[in-house]
């Protein structure tokens, strides 16, 4: 079969030949045809030179590296007493929602969990939110997590403490690149450059320790604006990496591959002069949209200092 001129974005090319036997049948069946193929995303900017990178301005370097942090381990019956209230006189028809029992009655974890000091149908509320549980139920949900010393309410997602994530080690850089952003003309771009290698999964933190990871995909470039939002994200995104909440080991939601390294529910652009991916740009509301999210995970704008 012949091949037929194919309109694109470059000009014409060949078609492949069960295209080019499909345009022929319909043009025999009087239909009209107009092969094109499909625009690919633009996920880089034009090559730049080292010189041309500057540094973000009102935040100091331009790169920072993690590694496992040995958070000293905090008992948890303090940790729950820290930031819960005991209540003596506990509502009839209130349920607990970790054990789905009544908070009148013991714990659902009576003779599975034991701690000195808390009794399974002692009751507490969190400080900041109000919300209820036996204290039981919140030693059990924190002892399940990364027993970082923080709590978080699992009917509202108020944190407390300082949330840390189970991100492996790695190195963040960013800097300025002379180019923009579609929808940011007024200024130039924000590049940030995550490099996270393979390496073996961590007891008490990753889903199977001992276990090597894959690490796919890296270096990952990620692009915000440079404006005053977008280094406020950025400043928040760094504290994000500080505290390893970027990424995490899991299984990869694109490939299903488990045991890898993905990202942790705070999204980035990875895609630079194009949004054909949802990745990119122009997003009016994406800015406000990672705000929200890193938020959630305990990374607000209060944190930042004037």
């Amino acid at each position: 079969v012949p091949a037929l001129p194919v309109k694109n974005l470059t000009g014409s090319g060949p078609v492949h030949p069960a295209l080019a036997m499909t345009g022929i049948l319909m043009c025999a069946a009087g239909l009209p045809v107009c092969l094109t193929r499909a625009p690919k995303p633009i996920l880089h900017p034009p090559p730049i030179n080292k010189s041309d990178m500057k540094p973000v301005p009102g935040i100091n370097g331009m790169r920072r590296k993690t590694k496992k942090k040995h958070l000293k381990r905090k008992n948890p019956e303090d940790v729950v007493r820290r930031y819960t209230e005991k209540i003596k006189v506990v509502p009839d028809e209130q349920d607990c929602t970790i054990c789905m029992e009544r908070l009148a009655m013991s714990s659902g974890y009576e003779g599975i969990l034991q701690h000195k000091g808390i009794k399974p149908e002692s009751v507490g509320k969190l400080g900041k939110c109000g919300h209820m549980y036996h204290l039981l139920c919140l030693v059990a949900m924190y002892n399940n997590g990364n027993k970082d010393g923080s709590l978080q309410c699992p009917t509202c997602k108020t944190i407390y403490g300082e949330k840390t994530g189970t991100q492996p080690p790695g190195k963040m850089e960013y800097h300025v690149i002379p180019h923009s952003l579609p929808g940011y003309s007024e200024c130039k771009t924000i590049r940030i450059m995550y490099d996270i290698p393979a390496g073996i999964q961590q007891t008490n933190e990753h889903p199977n320790p001992g276990k090597k990871f894959s690490a796919r995909g890296f270096p990952r470039h990620c692009y915000l604006p440079d404006n005053e939002k977008g280094r406020r994200v950025l400043k928040l995104l760094i504290m994000a990496w500080d505290r390893r909440l970027i990424f995490t080991i899991g299984t990869s939601s694109t490939t299903g591959e488990s045991d890898t390294v993905v990202w942790n529910e705070i999204h980035h652009k990875t895609e630079f002069g194009s949004n054909l991916t949802g990745h990119g740009y122009p997003d009016p509301n994406y800015l406000d949209n990672v705000l929200t999210e890193l938020s959630a995970q305990g990374v607000g704008e209060d944190n930042l200092k004037d």
